[in-house]
């Protein structure tokens, strides 16, 4: 059985002590701040002189920074977290330059995630336990799962997200073994009413958790509105309602690993449809539940568990016909509604349209795979 070496980073949450948690305050407003200075001057470099800044050019920068006496408090974190976001802003500009995301922006104390991250160099991890660079303890970490025998974390990344829980994420090299062979190929069409549909003719109902938590929601959102701005209350209001949004995410993003961690186990190839959700979004009555149901989330939990356990997942072309089309003649039925459920073919077959989806999905994923057209590149 052939086994690979892949990087995984494991996620646990901890609870620092008040010193602890002052440091990583000041720690993510020092990373906060050479974000947004770095992105201002090669903003600038750009539109004025039409030059562009290299990472190393903006490293440059950083340490002219920490020796101006006006910026002198940079020196009070670890350099790690420094230098790793501005690599980390070399990496959105580097997406951007392909066209895979927008603009590089600015960072806002409050309204986006605080993070940090360690090299090998700025943490030791000893006996289970991790340290950061100038805190005097070990984190107080949760294992809520063991790291894999002999692991050795290369890099942790602390964070803090807006309901003010800490978590940590340990990245380790690990040896994976692939899974056996398996015959089963799987198409997979992505819907409202039903979340999933799969070529099998089985439907994965939609969880809906954003709805399910919509009444406490509106009320803790309602409570925030009529508190005044820069208040205690104000501060407290917010926190609730950030702590609503952090419970759907968080059973959200559980249902994805558990189905997604199926559907690789169980099958070789998996075809699913090349979805432009940013596109999709921009219809205002199905945003909220498109929002909700994390498509493109879904789909890159498909795509790196699928290259760690040798498996294959193919994205068949967005305009592919594969709700109009029949699965039985192939003959294509453009009389069909968005509202239609069940359609009958000309030459006698009835389908529902979301199986019937999921059949033709499948077919063009195989297709793709023996002859290696009609699919769009990669996201990677």
């Amino acid at each position: 059985m052939k086994k690979r070496v892949v990087k995984r980073a494991y996620r646990y949450r901890f609870y620092p002590n008040p010193e602890q948690a002052e440091q990583l305050s000041r720690t993510f407003g020092c990373v906060r701040y050479v974000y947004n200075r770095a992105l201002a001057e090669r903003s600038r470099a750009w539109t004025q002189e039409l030059r562009r800044i290299s990472y190393a050019d903006s490293d440059r920068m950083l340490t002219a920074w920490k020796r101006d006496p006006e910026t002198e408090w940079l020196t009070e974190p670890s350099k790690g977290p420094l230098q790793a976001t501005l690599r980390h802003l070399q990496a959105a500009f580097d997406k951007f330059w392909r066209k895979q995301t927008g603009y590089p922006r600015f960072k806002k104390k409050g309204r986006s995630k605080d993070s940090a991250t360690y090299f090998g160099n700025c943490f030791s991890y000893r006996d289970g336990r991790i340290k950061l660079a100038k805190q005097s303890e070990p984190l107080d970490i949760r294992w809520s799962r063991s790291l894999p025998r002999g692991a050795v974390p290369s890099q942790v990344t602390v964070s803090r997200d807006t309901a003010g829980r800490y978590h940590i994420s340990i990245l380790v090299e690990e040896t994976v073994a692939e899974l056996p062979v398996s015959p089963d190929a799987l198409g997979v069409d992505a819907g409202i009413t039903s979340l999933y549909t799969f070529s099998t003719g089985e439907k994965v109902p939609n969880p809906r958790h954003e709805k399910r938590d919509r009444a406490r929601l509106v009320k803790a959102q309602r409570v925030l509105s009529k508190k005044e701005m820069g208040s205690a209350n104000r501060a407290k209001a917010r926190l609730r309602v950030a702590r609503v949004h952090a419970r759907i995410a968080d059973r959200r993003r559980d249902h994805l690993h558990k189905l997604s961690t199926r559907l690789v186990r169980e099958n070789q190839v998996i075809a699913i449809e090349d979805l432009s959700v940013r596109n999709m979004i921009r219809n205002r009555k199905l945003a909220r539940a498109i929002s909700d149901a994390s498509w493109s989330r879904f789909r890159s939990m498909l795509e790196y568990k699928a290259a760690w356990f040798g498996r294959t997942v193919i994205a068949v072309d967005r305009f592919y016909p594969s709700s109009k089309m029949c699965s039985v003649c192939g003959r294509i039925n453009d009389s069909i509604l968005l509202h239609t459920r069940e359609w009958e073919c000309l030459c006698g077959a009835v389908h529902d349209r979301d199986v019937n989806a999921a059949k033709n999905i499948l077919a063009a994923g195989l297709a793709v795979q023996a002859c290696g057209d009609g699919v769009r590149p990669p996201r990677s």
